[in-house]
């Protein structure tokens, strides 16, 4: 059931429950685990409108994070007990009860999304148990809003870790604000050790360590609830070190520098957003996951926020750099896991940065 009273039925799937999230939609016809467990989706329902879901089982090595972020997931056709892959290690249905994952398959996926689409994104509630709908009214009705939730702060390290080999030539610190592990492969393998600060960390904490640069990761909820992880992202910035973010990290560094952010009428999510690098004029197939954006109105009023990537479909802010400094940010994810890898330069460019 969504806010709005619409009701769909289906057939269960994962475990017996009941679940609670805003309601989104992801368009990639591949990479489902890397999606799930992708922390950018923490406290979300998601509707995949793949047609099959779970048809090659899972692997551990294709989770973005220890666990299933996603609170829940709606699909059309459930391969539950199918493992196509040989190497596959569980079904989908086996993975996700052992996470505790409520979901419902067997929806018409391309009426929902249609409906998310038009009416924008909404909370939701998913049950295998509770069947009386006035009951599941009052549920979604209570169910948390997204606009200024602070969700980082429930997906971040509990504590400090590092990643890549300690012999390596750069070091880079990272604001952990619910990084995926694809992302620190991609650093790993461009020669960089990592070492990843819990999201509240203060700056001086970080300098420490004498990093040769900043990483501001991506992450779920609303960027304008952090205030504190704004204040450590101007710190960063003021330290002059090369500084690269992405996703929650672009739009942190965006207020960082006093551009505002807004929650989107239903957000990109997919594998097949087209992205205009506007200093190249090259273009690119990015991967996508937010449901807030960097303000254009507020980049327009100063010079000082440059804006170097657009997206074709809408127009809406892909990068900016901060003029005169080696800072710099994009909004989708170019570690692309799932996605094509046209975007993995950006590694490349805060190497040089650095070197």
């Amino acid at each position: 059931m969504l806010a709005d009273g619409t009701v769909f039925e289906g057939k269960s799937l994962g475990k017996t429950g009941t679940t609670t999230g805003e309601i989104c939609f992801n368009t990639g016809m591949t990479g489902y685990q890397e999606v799930f467990t992708d922390p950018s989706y923490y406290g979300q329902v998601l509707i995949m409108t793949s047609e099959h879901i779970g048809n090659y089982g899972t692997l551990s090595s294709e989770t973005e994070d220890e666990k299933v972020n996603i609170t829940g997931l709606v699909c059309k056709k459930f391969s539950g007990h199918l493992q196509s892959r040989i190497i596959s290690e569980d079904s989908l249905q086996t993975y996700f009860e052992k996470q505790g994952l409520v979901g419902i398959s067997d929806v018409d996926t391309r009426a929902l999304t249609l409906h998310v689409r038009i009416q924008g994104a909404m909370n939701c509630v998913i049950s295998s148990e509770i069947f009386d709908q006035a009951e599941l009214k009052k549920i979604v009705d209570t169910t948390r809003n997204m606009d200024g939730l602070d969700l980082a702060k429930e997906v971040t390290a509990a504590a400090p870790y590092f990643a890549g080999d300690e012999a390596a030539k750069l070091k880079v610190a990272v604001l952990d604000c619910g990084i995926k592990n694809s992302i620190l492969k991609c650093m790993t393998e461009r020669g960089i050790y990592t070492k990843v600060f819990p999201a509240n960390t203060a700056f001086e904490e970080m300098a420490a360590w004498n990093p040769d640069g900043y990483f501001i990761s991506n992450g779920p909820g609303d960027p304008a609830s952090m205030p504190y992880a704004i204040a450590t992202v101007k710190k960063i910035q003021d330290s002059k070190k090369p500084v690269f973010g992405i996703c929650l990290g672009h739009q942190l560094l965006a207020l960082a520098n006093g551009i505002g952010t807004f929650k989107m009428h239903h957000g990109h999510r997919g594998l097949n957003h087209p992205v205009i690098n506007l200093e190249t004029g090259k273009s690119e197939i990015t991967s996508q996951n937010h449901g807030f954006e960097v303000s254009r109105a507020d980049i327009e009023k100063q010079d000082k926020v440059i804006i170097t990537h657009e997206n074709l479909n809408d127009k809406t802010i892909e990068g900016i750099r901060i003029k005169g400094e080696k800072a710099f940010s994009v909004q989708y994810h170019p570690e692309s896991s799932p996605g094509p890898h046209d975007s993995r330069y950006l590694f490349d460019q805060f190497v040089e940065l650095m070197s």
